[in-house]
């Protein structure tokens, strides 16, 4: 009889729990746990024999689990420790120190996918078109570089899920420029970007892969009734707020149809940032298309979420690509890393 693949799945928990917990009452709640119970779901479907395990502040439980019960494969979705998103990195290392095959994106693109101004800089380097932009250290002067046209988007420079970013991000005057910096500087601790507002649609290309990848069908957010003066970003409320999404009309589909050749372009820039960032495992772009059809890297996002009603999983289903064969080829890809690299 064939072995059963053995796959602990190791996740993120926002408190330390002993091994052996079983998280089902945060995986029954669909405002929790809903992507790790997909996932488990999934991977229960597929038959492998997997363990679960979450980690907070903690990795002594991870050490202990790997010595006492050997996964072939770790089906990595630690996004925070600590609750430091930035950490996420340092759990990769520490599976890749231990000679594990991993799901999802390796140290180095975790790190590149985190810091805004490195990604943007090695795209532009390989004639991908990125905003123009610049980063302000904490602790150094804060001025409008003269190069920059406004309207301009402040972000934190290395934070992910659009945390940091409001309408209150798009400026269009020097005061609001210095004022919206400090902030990110004072009230967030962190280091900022300043991007040249990029006008078009904005649309989100998931990657599959290693060696060969798949590029899936765009999706479009769609920024509904939102008044014509507020500019059209993803701001942290038009991702995750379902009653912001809801009063504005914001939603997230398979966009229209776009004008000839623009599809073709938007899967051959994805391929291309793929390779230049040396990115593995599965990603999704923040691109922008502009009303001339030029295709914009707003950024790319290591281990993006891959919920059933995530953007991922609706782009594999609109190839006929069931959710346990994405969770499957997401394992594969695991194996394919490890005998590449």
């Amino acid at each position: 009889m064939k072995k059963k693949l053995k796959v602990l799945l190791l996740f993120s928990s926002p408190y330390q729990k002993p091994r052996g917990y079983d998280y089902k009452e945060e995986m029954a709640d669909p405002e929790n746990m809903y992507t790790e119970k997909d996932v488990l779901e999934a991977l229960q479907a597929n038959g492998y024999e997997v363990r679960i395990l979450g980690i907070h502040n903690d990795t002594t439980p991870l050490f202990e689990e790997i010595k006492e019960f050997p996964p072939d494969v770790i089906f990595n979705m630690v996004e925070v420790f600590q609750d430091k998103a930035h950490l996420d990195k340092n759990i990769a290392a520490i599976l890749e120190m231990l000679n594990i095959p991993y799901t999802g994106a390796s140290t180095g693109s975790l790190f590149l996918c985190n810091n805004k101004a490195l990604s943007k800089k090695i795209l532009s380097f390989h004639r991908i078109k990125v905003p123009w932009f610049y980063t302000f250290y904490r602790g150094k002067k804060v001025w409008l570089p003269k190069k920059m046209k406004l309207p301009v988007v402040i972000k934190p420079l290395c934070e992910e899920a659009s945390r940091g970013i409001s309408q209150a991000s798009v400026v269009d005057n020097k005061e609001a420029f210095i004022e919206r910096i400090k902030f990110i500087h004072d009230n967030m601790n962190m280091d900022a970007i300043a991007e040249e507002y990029v006008e078009g649609r904005e649309l989100y290309v998931s990657v599959l892969g290693s060696k060969k990848l798949t590029v899936f069908p765009p999706r479009e957010l769609k920024f509904g009734q939102l008044p014509e003066d507020e500019p059209r970003i993803a701001t942290y409320k038009a991702k995750w707020d379902d009653d912001y999404r809801d009063r504005w009309g914001i939603k997230s589909v398979f966009p229209g149809k776009l004008a000839d050749g623009v599809e073709e372009e938007i899967t051959d820039v994805c391929k291309r940032a793929f390779r230049a960032l040396d990115l593995d495992g599965y990603v999704r772009f923040d691109i922008r298309v502009t009303s001339e059809g030029k295709v914009y890297i707003i950024e790319p996002n290591a281990n993006p979420c891959i919920a059933r009603i995530d953007e991922m999983a609706q782009s594999a289903g609109k190839i006929e690509m069931a959710y346990e064969e994405l969770i499957r080829k997401i394992i594969l890809t695991a194996f394919q890393r490890t005998t590449t690299r």
